[in-house]
């Protein structure tokens, strides 16, 4: 088992070894957000970024009724698919975290 080394942990970050070429390279922060941002700010960013493609789907269904000519019915299957995703995969991630919350709390 690979153990860090002292020189590899400086503060909250630590460097990572790319070791294959679909590995996300570079610093934590640089993926996850700006220092300092908390996790409930990074769960609402999610939750706001779903909020919003559902009302994407939302728009172009609307405007496929009103104004057919304009929008692609390929267009309006494509956001309906992905929100209908993004809502799935939310709720799973929620159902999972209350569950964790409801171990825990049964713990005690």
């Amino acid at each position: 088992m690979n153990f860090f080394q002292a020189n590899q942990v400086q503060g909250h970050l630590i460097s990572l070894n790319r070791t294959h070429s679909n590995h996300i390279s570079g610093s934590v922060e640089k993926v996850f957000g700006e220092e300092g941002k908390s996790f409930s700010n990074v769960l609402l960013d999610a939750f706001n970024e779903v909020n919003n493609i559902q009302q994407d789907s939302t728009r172009l269904a609307e405007l496929m009724i009103t104004h057919p000519d304009e929008v692609d019915a390929h267009d309006v299957t494509i956001t309906m698919a992905k929100a209908n995703l993004a809502v799935s995969i939310t709720k799973s991630v929620l159902d999972g975290a209350l569950k964790a919350y409801r171990e825990i709390i049964n713990l005690r």
